[in-house]
């Protein structure tokens, strides 16, 4: 399987990325490289594709598996397995963003309310305040990403849409009308 250089941009771009996005970026290229594809691919196609070892693909197609990222496909009178991203945009960023929650942010939340429920000793009274309204703004934005999940594509779309005009507008209000910054 021979990458246009169109996809091979890509690909390398999205492993680059991928890298700081807390993935590896072998897993990153494999992912784009999916992404891009018009059918599912198999390991063997993948490995050809970006010239890397059968091990290392494996080894990526089972993290993309673990994240959800990734489907498995099967064809009539082969016994390999393919792979393939989700076509629906939106299931790719639900689906990261659900996974992100649950390995980054429900840990620290759980961590930052055992924190929380410990009597603080004098010295750590601030520190005791800060965790407190660190959990606070986190549980807030989670509970907002829940209720944001809950919204068929088409409303969520809506109404980032009207994020977008109500940011524009709240912009143009604040020359004329400035905004008061909390001191402190």
């Amino acid at each position: 399987m021979h990458l246009s250089q169109l996809r091979q941009d890509f690909v390398l771009h999205f492993g680059e990325m991928g890298s700081r996005w807390g993935i590896n970026r072998t897993v990153g290229q494999i992912y784009a490289v999916l992404f891009l594809s018009d059918e599912p691919l198999c390991a063997d196609e993948i490995v050809e594709a970006l010239g890397l070892s059968r091990s290392n693909i494996s080894m990526g197609l089972k993290e993309l598996q673990s994240w959800n990222l990734v489907r498995l496909r099967h064809k009539p009178d082969d016994r390999r397995d393919y792979f393939t991203t989700p076509e629906d945009m939106w299931e790719i960023v639900r689906t990261l963003i659900a996974e992100r929650k649950k390995r980054e942010i429900d840990p620290t939340l759980t961590k930052l309310r055992e924190l929380e429920m410990a009597k603080p000793s004098a010295d750590d009274a601030h520190a005791h305040e800060r965790i407190a309204e660190l959990r606070a703004l986190i549980e807030a934005m989670t509970n907002f990403y829940d209720e944001m999940n809950q919204l068929e594509t088409e409303r969520l779309l809506a109404l980032l849409n009207m994020g977008s005009k109500l940011g524009k507008f709240a912009q143009g209000a604040g020359k004329i009308l400035p905004l008061r910054r909390k001191k402190g």
